[in-house]
């Protein structure tokens, strides 16, 4: 019904950016709400942004609040991740979800249904 795919990624110095995007594919992806996790291995995976399905709200995790912003634009069916001054913290592999009928705003990964592959973000001092 919906499948995602990651791009963006790599490895940059702290105090930089990056922007991350997840195409998505399927005829209804414009009434999903839309969400980035991240997860450095051995750890749980970790909520960072989400956005709702109208594009009307977005919330995010305190550890990158006034740093990062999550914006979607249906017409391309993709979703962003903008990242600003990233910091040592902020390696690991980020990935984007997609989940219907959640209620605003959703951290939990297991509400969501689907998953694109994951893109490495690597941040070096």
């Amino acid at each position: 019904q919906v499948q995602l795919v990651e791009s963006g990624g790599g490895l940059v110095q702290a105090g930089d950016s990056l922007r991350l995007s997840c195409a998505g594919s399927g005829r209804t992806f414009n009434s999903y709400t839309m969400a980035w996790f991240r997860q450095v291995p051995g750890n749980e995976r970790e909520f960072v942004a989400t956005i709702s399905w109208s594009g009307s709200s977005t919330y995010y995790a305190d550890s990158v609040k006034d740093r990062f912003a999550i914006s979607r634009d249906d017409a391309k069916n993709t979703v962003y991740l903008q990242m600003n001054s990233l910091k040592p913290e902020d390696p690991a592999v980020y990935y984007c979800a997609s989940g219907a009928m959640l209620v605003f705003p959703s951290q939990r990964p297991s509400l969501y249904n689907y998953w694109g592959q994951g893109t490495q973000v690597t941040v070096s001092s």
